[in-house]
């Protein structure tokens, strides 16, 4: 029923311009003509009264399909601007000279002024008529936005996002509020007016104007700021206690998707220390796509994000693999809605049983895997240490030898910047994890295998950000282990692509190490948070510091000393040199460390300092 009113209202608007442009056709003729002689109709001779008659109807059919053609009768005149306007010139244009020409041709005298007088009243009345739509609309949103006092919104950025933005505002009818000013650092453009609203000045003049007109809502469009720029004008935004939007970047510019709607409140990532990283993603197309691909904790964070980034690029199957089963329904049905067209299997199981793993591996035959399966949280595997070893240790060595086995070609780990210099049995299982990886490459030279380094990712389960915001629904306190604790951050979705991009540079046998930018202080991270949910720190919300947790450090490293670090074409991804390991004495104590686990043994800890000299454990750290 909808469809059929609105198909009425378009035919119902169409007729009217038609008839409308019927009748400006023929004023327009007799203007031109009236014009030509000095607006004295005496003064025109007969002959040219008869010609306009008689090429009347000719001229008006001509006319129509000339604006027909230029689809002047298809555009959204509520919204016409220059384009707009450029094609009502060059379809008047055209019908001049199709008037000129077919008149001399037929012969019909004319003056030749009259042609030219033709195409300007045409030009004038035709854009007049069409340009009401776009007036009309502006004088019911004035009428509108006089009527609501109590949102007032700053634009800050008078570029061509902040332009479009401020225009969708003025021109919707759903849209409530009104845009007292604009905010711009350019100084050519500070005191000018953009639609009807100044830009009042920099980003030193954005308090003033929030004092000065009563701005309750700020709008950041500034989608080609860098991190730097990006960060100061938010944390500035921040203190004038306003509602904060923001247009997420500029890649929306360039896939013009530049609206209202895709408008966010300002995320933790908008505040990290740097740009936002880029992938080469003809690259990870080249070696995913056509391939069946095989995704161990497939549920998780970073698994799932995975699975998401994967299906984009076509495989011939995504298997996903994973223990906790309503992980695995979630990603399931969301890959199912996003790209219906999948290859998807959906598998349930450990990476600790070597017969299921078995079974998979050769009823599949996986060319590329993905292992993302960890258990990940520290303080609870200082706890149960031994199924840190079961289930990161033993369960990787298991898929890594049935990866080689069954003949796949990439086996990509996911690590942890806690590999470096661990100080808790998960960062140390971790580190074991990694020298698999470097044996495996020798031992089975038909799979790369490599690993892919990485700090804290935003949002995931089990980090620090899902708590603080918990914390902050909940009223607070925020719970903070030190003041001076630091952490590397990076969002999800970057982090898996870049994971995706280490696999396409993958020889065997590295260990990539992804560049996550400056660290993060957890303090100014949980403040951030607080300012951003509109609360002041001390007033409304307090900040608790608890102590560092077990196996918690104040800072994380990306690389061991004795590694080095290549470039790669992405500056973004470096890899560190193996470190040379005795195999055959590696998997010999490996095979003894798997024992004791399953035996419960307290001594765990001594048996993987042996094979990472590295590790601190907990009395070493006292």
């Amino acid at each position: 029923m909808k469809v059929f009113l609105d198909e009425h209202s378009k035919a119902i608007r169409v007729a009217g311009l038609v008839f409308c442009d019927i009748l400006i056709l023929n004023i327009a003729s007799f203007l031109a003509l009236w014009v030509r002689f000095d607006c004295t109709w005496s003064q025109i001779p007969r002959q040219y009264f008869a010609s306009m008659y008689r090429f009347a109807i000719i001229y008006t059919i001509m006319s129509l399909i000339v604006f027909m053609v230029f689809n002047l009768y298809e555009t959204l005149w509520e919204y016409a601007s220059v384009y707009e306007l450029t094609l009502i010139a060059a379809a008047t244009a055209m019908v001049a000279c199709l008037q000129f020409g077919m008149m001399g041709a037929i012969g019909y005298q004319m003056p030749r002024s009259y042609f030219l007088l033709c195409f300007v009243f045409n030009f004038i009345l035709i854009a007049a008529i069409r340009f009401v739509y776009r007036f009309a609309r502006f004088l019911r949103a004035e009428k509108r936005i006089k009527s609501v006092q109590d949102t007032r919104a700053m634009i800050i950025g008078a570029g061509d996002a902040g332009n479009i933005i401020l225009r969708e505002i003025l021109n919707s009818n759903y849209l409530n509020g009104r845009v007292e000013c604009l905010i711009d650092d350019d100084k050519r453009k500070q005191g000018r007016v953009l639609n009807g609203v100044e830009v009042f000045g920099g980003r030193d003049k954005i308090q003033d104007a929030v004092d000065k007109f009563g701005i309750t809502h700020i709008i950041i469009a500034i989608p080609s700021a860098d991190a730097a720029d990006r960060r100061d004008i938010i944390r500035i935004c921040q203190r004038t206690g306003c509602k904060l939007r923001i247009l997420p970047g500029i890649y929306q510019m360039v896939n013009g998707q530049v609206a209202v709607s895709k408008l966010r409140d300002v995320r933790v990532e908008d505040l990290l220390e740097r740009d936002p990283i880029k992938v080469d993603l003809d690259k990870i197309e080249g070696y995913v796509t056509g391939k069946v691909v095989l995704i161990t904790g497939g549920g998780g964070s970073i698994g799932s994000e995975l699975c998401r980034q994967i299906a984009q690029y076509e495989p011939k199957q995504l298997i996903i693999f994973d223990i906790y089963e309503n992980n695995a329904y979630d990603i399931q049905q969301d890959l199912r809605i996003h790209h219906p067209e999948l290859n998807l299997v959906v598998l349930i199981g450990s990476v600790r049983n070597a017969k299921r793993l078995e079974w998979i591996f050769k009823t599949y035959r996986p060319e590329l895997l993905y292992h993302a399966a960890a258990h990940k949280h520290v303080p609870l595997m200082e706890d149960s240490p031994n199924e840190a070893i079961k289930n990161n240790v033993m369960g990787t060595l298991t898929t890594a030898r049935l990866a080689a086995k069954y003949g796949t070609s990439a086996f990509v780990m996911i690590s942890t910047d806690k590999a470096v210099n661990p100080t808790n049995i998960m960062g140390a299982s971790k580190r074991l994890c990694e020298m698999i990886i470097q044996c495996m490459e020798r031992k089975y030279p038909g799979t790369k295998f490599v690993a892919v380094r990485f700090g804290n990712v935003l949002g995931s389960n089990g980090s620090v950000i899902p708590l603080f915001q918990k914390q902050i629904a909940e009223g607070g306190p925020v719970t903070v282990t030190h003041p001076d604790i630091i952490r590397y951050f990076m969002t999800i979705p970057e982090a898996v692509a870049l994971v995706l991009q280490a696999g396409g540079y993958a020889k065997g046998g590295e260990i990539f190490v992804l560049d996550m930018g400056e660290p993060v202080k957890i303090m100014d991270l949980a403040k951030n948070m607080i300012s951003m949910a509109g609360y002041t720190l001390g007033e409304d919300m307090e900040i608790k510091i608890t102590g560092l947790r077990p196996g918690e450090k104040l800072y994380e490293e990306m690389l061991m000393d004795e590694e080095g670090l290549t470039d790669t074409d992405n500056h973004r991804i470096h890899i560190g040199r193996p470190i040379p390991l005795d195999d055959e004495l590696f998997l010999k104590k490996l095979s003894e460390l798997d024992e004791a686990s399953y035996q419960e043994s307290a001594d765990i800890r001594r048996l993987v300092k042996e094979l990472v000299p590295e590790y601190q454990m907990p009395e070493e750290r006292q």
